[in-house]
């Protein structure tokens, strides 16, 4: 049973959608096991800039079938708009199929999203504002509307009224909005939504196993990353759901033992969106710099993304949290005009050395970094397509940090081009 797992091991915006099109060349399958339309992916083919947001990045190929397994939140429209807009750019969306287990996110989610957000204040999370939160809460707590309820008009109205009850007294009494009709909204949504969303919707299970047991290539995609993990990340600052590898089982329905390979995707430096600690972030013109050479503006927000250096000791954690067999490292060329690069290599928290993240989040606020220094390259790589013509300087970079990782670098990216990237093999 071949089957993969791509997932991002810093705060997300690692270039994941980018490395699962590399690997998705090789697969019959690319599976979405976690997340909602907060997470987006973007991919350069041809000249063409695609982002996409729910829909796997395997659907760029006519040979891949794009699953959305159970474990991910479905904002119905926003995967619709998704599908009309890559197939008036004449990409085939008939393959796509939706798991009739994936939970909606309905509108009042996304209201409750905002209205909670302005009512924190300075105290607020950070969050998208998409409704993810909301709508992963509904399903933790069986009030969740699933993909198969939009199939049975009665069982849908029934869902979405339960659904109310406590929404609408939430939304009155709370935050003084009207609240929803919840029959005009079941109507509304079966009217418009259910008969397009109806040659979607299947059994996603059968589907991954059936491809498994031919011995087909299955790759499992997760959206954000590991430090966003709601068990596991920088918490509260995370994600509602648990984008590290282990979620790939309970997101997609197959036991653990089908995964041969493990590819942790991370860029050459570092990234957040956002509130919460960032123990390596540049306030200075590199930071800067890092931003404007490497586009450092969310996919779906827009916003300015933070940026630091690279974080060994975050990585070291990721390999821990996801059983990591490689890596894929993204955008090496956006440090090509740097003269000195540093890593950070460990954390001072009160004059203790931290070689893995803290499991405490006051010592992860305290600490500082450790750094490493290395020369930069200042040679442009973007041409480079073979791993023999990388600048001496770039490739110790590439090899300084397997080092620090402790595990192989299988891949490297030189710029965003569907074709820039060079393949590594054991030295």
């Amino acid at each position: 049973m071949p089957a993969s797992i791509a997932v991002g091991t810093q705060w997300g915006d690692e270039g994941k959608g980018r490395v699962v099109d590399v690997v998705a060349k090789e697969s019959t399958m690319v599976v979405r096991y976690q997340g909602g339309h907060n997470a987006g992916h973007t991919l350069v083919v041809d000249g063409e800039r695609f982002a996409l947001q729910l829909i796997p990045s395997g659907v760029l190929y006519d040979h891949v079938t794009p699953v959305i397994g159970n474990g991910v939140v479905v904002e119905p429209s926003v995967l619709l708009a998704e599908i009309d807009t890559l197939e008036h750019r004449g990409v085939d969306c008939s393959r796509l199929v939706v798991s009739s287990h994936a939970h909606l996110v309905m509108p009042y989610h996304q209201v409750l999203d905002e209205l909670n957000e302005a009512r924190l204040g300075d105290a607020k999370i950070g969050t998208t504002m998409r409704g993810i939160g909301p709508a992963y809460a509904d399903r933790a707590s069986r009030l969740g509307v699933r993909m198969e309820h939009i199939l049975e008009p009665d069982v849908f109205r029934a869902r979405v009224a339960a659904a109310l009850i406590d929404k609408n007294h939430l939304l009155r009494e709370v935050h003084g909005h009207a609240g929803f009709d919840p029959e005009k909204l079941a109507d509304e949504m079966l009217e418009q939504l259910a008969p397009r969303l109806r040659e979607y919707i299947g059994d996603s299970v059968g589907i991954v196993h059936e491809a498994l047991d031919r011995d087909e290539r299955v790759l499992f995609e997760g959206a954000q990353a590991t430090f966003l993990d709601v068990d596991h990340g920088t918490y509260p600052y995370v994600t509602s759901s648990n984008p590290v590898a282990g979620f790939a089982s309970v997101g997609a329905g197959v036991g653990p033992n089908v995964f041969e390979q493990i590819i942790g995707i991370t860029k050459a430096y570092v990234t957040r969106v956002g509130m919460g600690p960032f123990v390596c972030e540049l306030h200075d013109e590199i930071g800067d710099l890092l931003v404007d050479r490497g586009k450092e503006f969310g996919t779906n927000t827009g916003r300015r993304r933070r940026t630091g250096w690279f974080d060994a000791v975050m990585a070291r954690q990721s390999v821990r949290l996801n059983g990591l067999t490689e890596i894929a490292i993204t955008k090496l060329d956006v440090l090509d005009t740097l003269e000195t690069i540093r890593v950070c290599v460990g954390y001072n928290v009160e004059g203790i050395e931290h070689r893995y993240m803290p499991d405490r989040f006051s010592d992860l606020e305290k600490a500082t970094p450790i750094y490493a220094e290395l020369p930069g390259w200042r040679e442009e790589l973007s041409g480079v397509t073979e791993v023999d013509q990388l600048p001496p300087r770039a490739l110790a970079y590439v090899k300084f940090l397997e080092n620090e990782i402790g595990v192989p670098v299988r891949l490297v990216c030189v710029g965003p081009g569907r074709e820039q990237y060079l393949r590594l093999t054991a030295s």
